[in-house]
C-alpha cells in the first residue's frame, strides 16, 4: 500500500515492501540505451540481466530515472536502515 506522499516518514512495513519489489525486479544494473544519444540506431531500451525493457513516451530523464532506479532503490533502502540503526531507541 502506498501512503499519502505528505506523510513525513516511511514506516518499517513500507520500507520492507519497497525492498521486496526491488528484490523481485530483474537483477541489475540496468543500462538505458537511447537512440541517438548512445550513437546507435533502432529502438531505445533498458538493457537488463533478463529481457530488455522497451519504453515509449516520457523524457530522456524519465527513462534514465527508470533505469537507475534498479540501483538507486536498493541503495536507498540500505541507507534508511543504516541511519535508523543510529537513532536512539
Amino acid at each position: 500500500m502506498i501512503k499519502d506522499q505528505d506523510t513525513p516518514f516511511i514506516t518499517d512495513e513500507e520500507l520492507a515492501a519497497i525492498e521486496v519489489r526491488a528484490n523481485q525486479a530483474t537483477k541489475g544494473p540496468w543500462k538505458f540505451y537511447i537512440e541517438g544519444r548512445e550513437e546507435m540506431s533502432g529502438s531505445s531500451f533498458v538493457m537488463t540481466d533478463g529481457d530488455d525493457i522497451y519504453l515509449t513516451g516520457g523524457t530522456t530523464q524519465d527513462q534514465d530515472f527508470i533505469a537507475f532506479a534498479r540501483i538507486d532503490v536498493p541503495r536507498l533502502v540500505q541507507e534508511v536502515r543504516r541511519l535508523r540503526a543510529l537513532l536512539p531507541v
